[in-house]
């Protein structure tokens, strides 16, 4: 493993993502917010297209977890669906590409086994994080071989709904923990502080936050709801 992939060890990775929908899309902008986390101490940046990518290794030289959220019409996964969007990471050299490790069936019905085969055929050096959504589906991607085993998509799923990252003292993070023989990155709805550090100490490789810092319509909304309590 590289060192700056060491380096992200025990430390906070900054997820800067915005949505065509959202008021901060534009690449300028997320290189600029790259330059902020890592101003503000990130040790890693996750981030969603090749053009933000770009951008944001403009600004830093932090490791980058790199994604392309697509929409396909015959699929639910959205998160580096396809070879289409491996070869555009691949362009812009990410150390890690994440995808959907759900037990959902790619585009074109396409199983996660076929998909995670044709991208290590292609890429066999390649770092690769699986975000997964239940216990079961962590454990299936650490059997076919993820050097990263993420929850990223826990209560998101049809086959996780209900489900709470946080419920019980983080217990689905814990049960993974027990379960994986690779290194764990703890992902979704960890948005306070408080709470990084109580994952932390369970033993994940990194925690990543994305919208308690980088979503500002999201932090306000936040504020603007306490004040009508």
């Amino acid at each position: 493993m590289n060192k700056g992939i060491e380096q992200m060890k025990g430390r906070l990775i900054v997820s800067c993502q915005a949505l065509p929908e959202e008021p901060l899309h534009s690449s300028y902008i997320m290189g600029r917010m790259a330059a902020a986390a890592k101003e503000g101490g990130a040790a890693g940046i996750r981030a969603n297209t090749k053009e933000d990518i770009t951008e944001i290794k403009k600004n830093v030289d932090l490791p980058i977890i790199g994604i392309v959220k697509r929409d396909y019409a015959d699929s639910e996964v959205y998160i580096t669906p396809t070879m289409r969007e491996i070869e555009e990471l691949m362009a812009v050299g990410p150390e890690i590409i994440a995808l959907d490790a759900t037990s959902s069936l790619r585009p074109q019905g396409k199983t996660l086994e076929e998909f995670y085969q044709e991208v290590r055929s292609a890429y066999p050096s390649q770092l690769l994080m699986a975000d997964c959504s239940t216990v079961e589906e962590a454990l299936h991607a650490d059997r076919m071989g993820f050097d990263f085993i993420g929850t990223t998509l826990v209560g998101y799923t049809k086959q996780s709904q209900g489900l709470k990252i946080e419920s019980d003292d983080f217990a689905i993070i814990k049960e993974i923990m027990r379960s994986v023989s690779h290194e764990v990155i703890a992902e979704g709805n960890i948005n306070t502080p408080e709470k990084v550090r109580r994952v932390m100490d369970l033993g994940v490789y990194s925690v990543v936050v994305g919208s308690a810092i980088t979503r500002p319509q999201i932090i306000t909304k936040q504020f603007v709801e306490a004040l009508k309590k």
